[in-house]
């Protein structure tokens, strides 16, 4: 009798822990916290402690570790994440303020925004990339020029990138500051100056007729050599030869991965000297790596800290998860299975198909490293934003006015720190991401002015951005169709 009493007793203990563990998951405070002078400490720092990494060590002077080659079903991989901040020019330079920094961000944001758009807009109407004409259009002289070399034309339409991770290409290996994106499949570099192919022992063109080749939305041929193509919302894009070559990551190489090697450089993501394409098409370099999975931390944009992009780590035993769904017309996007936002606690009455994907390819909510700020159906929207404003009434903060695309803000220049409503995001398996007060607020100038850091849009599906995922790791369980996010200092 005594036994069976300790068993019932710790069955119940147990079945108390899970519900506590559950609850954590799935509820949140109507509330958190917003430490503003933090928030603005930070703002100042990004134009008077400055500490650029923009030349890196040679990566054969780094500390000595044995160099490991991994094939592409190896298992952990992992590389060093740096903001844009950390690695480019002074921002004082062409910058005078936070203000203005702020409205540059915002700028290139936008026009990542019309790059996706019209890239899930090609895929369900069935345009070629090839038929998108570079801003002011293509005369025939130009069109042999380009045969012949190859330009690259600007392609900060592909993504604001903030985020950066060091790669080295070719053997010995050059170091090159590549844009982390989850938003493309095809990886691809600048050639000269930053790469040379004649000092690499491990460059080789890709013929026509490989399976690399035609998995390309764009390819030509050239003497049997594969030529690609990538076109951008705005009319822009990069062209060149497409090959294999080995990649070095921290300590470990890839050998034989598809990369675009673009023949100019110019203007090209400000300052970045390629992409690192993390979709989910079969180019991209978790499929080339055969990856399960793959992870990545976001710092603070205005922080100088690095953190990590990791291939085939386990999900976090802690993470809050939430399935992890493909749109059959455009297998690059990640789209997450939303089923509901929350403001102050109180669900905002939106019904569950406004965050689905149709029969037609259209609507869902992807997760987009490249994006900086949430974008929400217009009407979706309205409704976050007004439950919001409510609630900031309630808690007596002053509004002010908007600021770009920003309609939604506030003066807090004479606060330390403020209780904000919280914001978060209901997954289809009952699972909750409560959003901390400072990926909800964002500074916008260094004297007291926060935004809401959303956003309305009237494209064809929404984004959860890089502002609403800072400080969180983020997990892509490629194996299990799941993603996980784990609150973390990164």
């Amino acid at each position: 009798m005594s036994s069976l009493f300790y068993i019932i007793i710790i069955i119940i203990f147990s079945a108390a822990l899970n519900f506590v563990h559950s609850r954590t998951l799935t509820e949140t405070t109507s509330t958190t916290t917003l430490d503003v002078t933090a928030s603005l400490q930070k703002t100042q720092s990004v134009f008077s402690s400055y500490n650029p990494k923009a030349t890196p060590q040679a990566f054969n002077q780094q500390k000595q570790k044995q160099t490991q080659t991994l094939s592409f079903s190896s298992s952990s991989l992992t590389l060093e994440l740096h903001t844009r901040t950390s690695i480019l020019s002074r921002p004082t330079h062409t910058h005078i303020d936070y203000k203005s920094l702020t409205i540059a961000r915002l700028e290139r944001d936008s026009a990542r925004l019309k790059s996706l758009t019209t890239q899930l807009h090609l895929a369900l109407t069935g345009i070629l990339q090839s038929d998108l004409e570079p801003s002011g259009g293509r005369g025939q002289e130009q069109e042999q020029q380009e045969d012949l070399q190859g330009p690259i034309i600007s392609g900060t339409s592909q993504g604001s990138g903030e985020y950066f991770c060091r790669v080295g290409i070719g053997s010995p290996p050059t170091p090159a500051y590549m844009v982390l994106d989850t938003g493309s499949d095809v990886n691809w570099l600048q050639s000269d100056p930053i790469f040379e192919p004649a000092s690499s022992a491990s460059f080789s063109p890709l013929s026509c007729e490989t399976k690399q080749c035609k998995s390309l939305d764009v390819s030509e041929c050239r003497n049997d050599t594969c030529l690609y193509e990538v076109a951008y919302g705005d009319g822009s894009y990069t062209v060149g030869d497409f090959v294999t070559e080995t990649l070095t990551l921290g300590s470990a190489s890839v050998n034989n991965v598809a990369i675009g090697c673009g023949h100019n450089n110019e203007g090209l993501f400000i300052g970045a000297a390629g992409l690192l394409g993390l979709g989910g098409g079969k180019l991209s370099f978790p499929s080339q790596l055969n990856a399960t999975s793959f992870s990545y931390c976001l710092v603070d944009r205005d922080s100088d800290s690095a953190s990590t992009l990791e291939f085939n780590s386990p999900l976090p035993p802690n993470a809050v998860t939430a399935p992890l769904h493909r749109n059959p017309k455009l297998d690059t996007f990640y789209y997450v299975g939303v089923s509901g936002l929350s403001v102050g606690g109180e669900s905002l009455e939106i019904p569950e198909s406004a965050f689905e994907v149709g029969s037609g390819g259209n609507g869902g909510i992807i997760i987009d490293s490249g994006t900086a700020v949430s974008r929400l159906q217009t009407e979706t929207y309205n409704s976050l934003r007004d439950a919001f404003v409510k609630g900031t009434r309630r808690l007596g903060l002053a509004s002010s006015n908007g600021v770009a695309l920003f309609d939604t803000c506030y003066d807090l220049s004479s606060k330390t720190s403020v209780e904000v409503p919280t914001v978060a995001f209901h997954f289809g398996n009952g699972k909750v991401l409560a959003l901390a007060a400072k990926n909800v607020l964002i500074p916008v100038d260094s004297t007291g002015t926060f935004c809401l850091a959303f956003a309305p849009t009237s494209s064809a599906f929404s984004i959860i951005g890089n502002v609403q995922q800072q400080q969180t790791r983020v997990t892509f369980d490629l194996a299990n169709s799941l993603i996980g996010f784990s609150s973390t200092t990164c």
